[in-house]
Formats: structure tokens, sequence, C-alpha cells
């Protein structure tokens, strides 16, 4: 009997040591929806990981000059239950991307949707509660 309290005082411990570690980012702390920006470029590359699945874009603006463009998308998951596979958006595909831009105003978005170069809705919806609709 002596021993449950410090079992508790431990497993208490244990569980405020841990809560961090369940933690996730939310929308706001990272994008500013104030901020809508539209990128025309050719995808780079994919990576297909949790906890959000990135793509990369390189945008060839009018003087030539290229700009590079991370965008953000929901989890492997939510977009497997949206009818996405790993296939669905590929290096060298040509698109549009409606997204929201960073707090910081780097080159990282989350994406809100994506047009493929012939005006196909790949993806419409966003990451940051609504659901997302693969076509």
């Amino acid at each position: 009997m002596k021993k449950l309290p410090y079992v508790l005082l431990l497993a208490s411990e244990l569980c405020i040591t841990a809560s961090p570690l369940l933690a996730h980012h939310s929308f706001a702390a990272d994008y500013d929806a104030s901020k809508p920006i539209t990128v025309r470029g050719t995808v780079i590359k994919v990576e297909w990981m949790n906890p959000h699945v990135r793509f990369f874009l390189a945008e060839k603006g009018d003087s030539g000059k290229v700009t590079n463009w991370e965008f953000e998308l929901g989890s492997p998951n939510t977009l497997m239950r949206s009818g996405w596979t790993r296939e669905s958006l590929k290096a060298g595909a040509e698109i549009t991307v409606k997204a929201v831009r960073s707090k910081d105003s780097s080159n990282l978005g989350n994406a809100t949707s994506i047009l493929s170069s012939d005006g196909k809705v790949l993806l419409s919806g966003v990451s940051a509660g609504e659901t997302l609709v693969a076509r």
C-alpha cells in the first residue's frame, strides 16, 4: 500500500510529460487566411508522408525567373479517403494551385484547390477543417 502513492505520482508525471507529444499545430498557427494566392507551375516533387502530404512546385515568371514553392495538403489518410493515391499528383504535372500563404510570407502555402492544366479539378477543399474532395 505504501507504494501506491509513488506509482500514482509516477503515472501522473508520465502523462504530463507525454502530453506535448500529442499536440498538433493548428492551421492558424502557420497560415494567414487573409493571404490567398494562386500559383501556376510544374510539380517538382511530392512527399507522401505523415503528418501532411507536401508537394513542391516551380513557378516560371514572365521574366523567366523560376520561383520554388512548397504546399501542404491534408494527411495521407484524409487524401486516400477522398479518393487520392500516390499517383494522383506526379512530378512534371502542370497545375494551378489556390492556397493560403504562410504567415511569414515565405513561399509556403496550404493548398485549397488544385487544377490540372486542362482544367480538371484534382482537389478542392482545405486541410483547415473542411472536407477534401478529390476528383
